[in-house]
């Protein structure tokens, strides 16, 4: 068996060959990689239920057609997009040929977390080989019957000599880390993000950073209610609460929180039945310790639970659970929550539902819900997150001509569609001089003249235009 240096080895041969640096070759991996999402459809399915329990739905929804749809977006594009991008230039550099030249970054590391664990880690593949590199997958020992699956699945459908699978927990990891690739790609917590850096910092490896934290979802002016309650229980609940983007609590006026809470309990019955926890369409809580954090949090909570709060760790059920009379300083707005609890923070004004938004790290997602588009852009514009969404939850992140990602402590960079391929691409400025025009060219040379000076700046200075905003200063 390989080590993780003789992986990486061979795959850094592999790259300097030259071999993934054809559009032929990438298109030729993208569509097997299509194929083996397609192939496979029910075995991943399986996996993910095994995981966590996923319904076929959401299974699809959130893991099979958001790649399919990503993948098909990338292969009808990427001839458009390895093209170069040429610029402006000046008189002194008229004749020369300047542009933008988009190439592979090499050997990348692509580390993927367990709440999606086929998207996670199929999305920021597409990129990888749409720009031309090799790349190392470091899957999440948590969802283990996907991580097996991607394993088994993998070296079959794409080029050994390209791309390898490399399994294991937090040792692995580490040990992984302590080599020096051109590009990692990581999606998980702030925690080990941190350790994620500390190691890259040794290699001056750039990085991705796809992260969490408490996206806000903030209820205001005239809405409607029922149609709000339902895409807010959606998007809180699907997957049981264990998604990055998920909205991780509400602020509303007390008046909407009355309002809402009846219709919150109409949606979940309607989606879920009186009993959630027969339902087929709820998931599970991923391991026993994410349950016994769950738990440990609902019971430091000084709120009041009013719907949910029951859970079993023997099925790893935990219940869609909402909880309200709790302030800022309570322990769930302390951390990213991740699972189906939503704390309800009551606001008496718009300014104040921003300033809390404010005070805490920049999130992943922030949602406004309102009638009123003027509340609508006045959130937008007071607040920053790395996504923004009205009147729904989640669904903006599945438009791969969006870039998704963080801002601040919810992270760097970006991807999905388009944008994957440039995060796994170096964009290198390039000029193909001519010979021409060297009359100009020789004022650069000494003996310096203030004529010389004077002509060259000319040459070569952006011509000042008529800026509007100058006639009003």
């Amino acid at each position: 068996m390989e080590s993780q240096k003789q992986v990486l080895e061979r795959l850094r041969a592999a790259f300097q060959s030259g071999v993934t640096v054809p559009l032929q070759f990438r298109l030729t991996q993208l569509q097997s990689l299509l194929s083996l999402l397609e192939d496979n459809e029910t075995q991943i399915l399986e996996a993910l239920h095994k995981d966590l329990a996923k319904p076929k739905f959401e299974a699809v929804l959130s893991e099979i057609d958001i790649v399919v749809n990503d993948l098909c977006y990338t292969i009808s594009n990427l001839a458009t997009w390895i093209q170069p991008s040429y610029v402006s230039k000046n008189l002194a550099t008229k004749l020369d040929e300047c542009f933008i030249r988009k190439e592979p970054l090499g050997v990348v590391l692509i580390i993927s977390a367990w709440n999606y664990p086929l998207q996670l880690i199929v999305g920021p593949l597409i990129g990888a080989i749409a720009a031309g590199n090799c790349a190392i997958l470091k899957p999440s020992e948590i969802s283990r019957a996907t991580e097996r699956l991607l394993a088994e699945l993998i070296p079959k459908y794409l080029s050994q000599e390209c791309f390898a699978v490399i399994c294991g927990g937090a040792e692995e990891t580490t040990s992984l880390l302590e080599n020096r690739f051109d590009h990692i790609f990581y999606t998980g917590s702030q925690a080990v993000a941190r350790n994620i850096l500390r190691a890259a910092a040794a290699h001056l490896t750039p990085v991705t950073l796809e992260l969490g934290g408490k996206c806000p979802c903030l209820i205001y002016g005239n809405v409607n209610v029922l149609a709000a309650a339902k895409r807010l229980v959606w998007s809180k609940f699907f997957n049981a609460g264990q998604s990055c983007v998920a909205p991780d609590y509400v602020l509303c006026t007390l008046e909407m929180r009355e309002e809402l809470l009846p219709a919150i309990v109409k949606a979940l019955a309607t989606f879920y039945g009186s009993e959630p926890r027969q339902s087929v369409d709820f998931g599970r809580i991923v391991t026993d310790r994410h349950w016994d954090r769950l738990t440990a949090l609902l019971a430091k909570s000084q709120g009041r639970v009013v719907i949910g709060g029951d859970s079993s760790k023997e099925d790893k059920y935990f219940a869609p659970t909402v909880i309200v009379d709790l302030d800022t300083s309570d322990a769930l707005m302390q951390e990213e929550i991740f699972g189906p609890i939503m704390p309800i923070i009551t606001i008496e004004s718009l300014d104040q539902g921003i300033s809390i938004i404010n005070r805490m790290e920049k999130p992943l997602a922030l949602y406004a819900f309102s009638d009123d588009s003027k509340i609508v852009t006045t959130v937008l514009e007071r607040t920053s997150s790395g996504g923004f969404c009205s009147n729904d939850g989640i669904v903006h992140m599945t438009i791969p001509t969006l870039p998704f990602g963080g801002v601040g402590a919810s992270g760097m960079g970006s991807y999905h569609g388009r944008w994957t391929y440039e995060t796994f691409s170096h964009r290198r400025a390039c000029m193909l001089r001519s010979w021409g025009l060297e009359r100009i060219g020789m004022l650069r040379y000494p003996p310096y003249t203030e004529s010389n000076l004077g002509w060259l700046r000319w040459a070569t200075t952006t011509k000042k235009k008529s800026w509007g905003w100058c006639s009003v200063m």
